[in-house]
């Protein structure tokens, strides 16, 4: 029988993409969203959920849920008997989490405290978390690695992934037989290769290329760059970016290290290798062929006075900045997946 993941999130750019490896793998999971980032399709499920059960050709459990709802929570777990939890949950704008603080603390902090003590209850001790490069806050060293000081995050939402890795991490120590390994990227970029699925954000795009393609497609007029005079080869922020489908599959070697009894583990996914806005934009002008209209919006000696730009906006690993992930302790410890 196919061990049972619950997926929450799952309707998402990320979850989606990691529902498609899951079932390919062999897992068997089951969703739950509540839209918060996610299309709502026929029959109020989402739509990535619809397009991958027609290209996969198969049928997807899912059930409509906040994680702030713990009844409803509760009664998912009574009706399954689950192997494990992949948790992506969440709100994950940075700008907004400076604007609306008790709003990501409230929703990212509580709904994940439902999760575990569900979990607990129901004797699930299995987890994947969803984390984030933003744990780092500040890099004090490049390229990061799992070494890397955390905490001193640099706006409300990283810090809210930080304060849920502490939670598990405790819990972990608490109860021996607990196992959770602990995510951190930079950016995911791309989509399947069907062309069903990708990053579709609701409303205007917190990142780089659901951006450079709205602009492409001319949903919007231009791309602003901010900054131009970084300390890099053409001027412009360089970050490390992941291809979605190797961070799904990065995703699924996790669960499989989890049945090593493994404690709590942590592990940064990228590539080691920072690419620039216009390297991006570039690529997407080659690989589209159409021209993406941008302007230099030219402050990156002169930071903006606003909180939510300053914080949006400056010279840290949550914005645009020279940083690339050191992930060797990943190709180290997670079992091999087919790439």
């Amino acid at each position: 029988m196919r061990q049972k993941i619950l997926v929450t999130g799952g309707g998402g750019y990320i979850g989606s993409h990691c529902v498609v490896e899951l079932i390919e793998a062999g897992y068997h999971p089951v969703v739950i969203d509540n839209f918060s980032n996610a299309v709502r399709g026929e029959g109020d499920v989402p739509e990535s959920l619809r397009r991958i059960e027609k290209f996969l050709k198969t049928q997807i459990e899912f059930h409509e849920l906040d994680l702030l709802d713990k009844p409803g929570l509760e009664k998912i777990f009574k009706k399954h008997s689950f192997y494990a939890v992949m948790h992506f949950a969440g709100l994950k704008a940075v700008g907004e989490s400076v604007e609306q603080p008790l709003r990501y603390y409230r929703v990212n902090l509580t709904g994940t405290i439902n999760l575990l003590e569900v979990m607990q209850s129901h004797g699930v001790r299995n987890l994947v978390f969803s984390s984030s490069a933003t744990v780092y806050g500040d890099p004090q060293k490049l390229p990061i690695d799992e070494q890397h000081p955390v905490g001193g995050c640099t706006n409300p939402y990283g810090k809210t992934k930080y304060f849920i890795e502490e939670m598990i991490r405790d819990q972990c120590t608490a109860e021996k037989d607990w196992n959770a390994v602990l995510l951190r990227y930079f950016n995911p970029i791309g989509a399947h290769i069907s062309g069903q699925i990708g990053e579709d954000p609701q409303g205007i795009p917190n990142n780089l290329l659901p951006y450079v393609a709205q602009v492409a497609v001319g949903r919007r007029k231009h791309l602003n760059v901010f900054g131009n005079d970084y300390s890099t080869p053409d001027g412009t922020g360089v970050r490390d970016y992941i291809h979605v489908v190797d961070l799904a599959k990065g995703h699924i070697a996790a669960v499989r290290k989890l049945k090593d009894n493994c404690g709590c583990k942590v592990y940064n996914l990228g590539t080691g290798t920072g690419y620039s806005v216009l390297q991006m934009v570039n690529a997407m002008e080659k690989a589209s062929g159409r021209k993406v209209r941008r302007k230099s919006a030219g402050f990156s000696r002169t930071l903006l006075h606003s909180p939510v730009w300053r914080h949006k906006w400056r010279r840290s690993s949550s914005a645009l900045c020279s940083l690339n992930a050191e992930e060797e302790e990943a190709g180290k410890e997670l079992p091999p997946v087919a790439w």
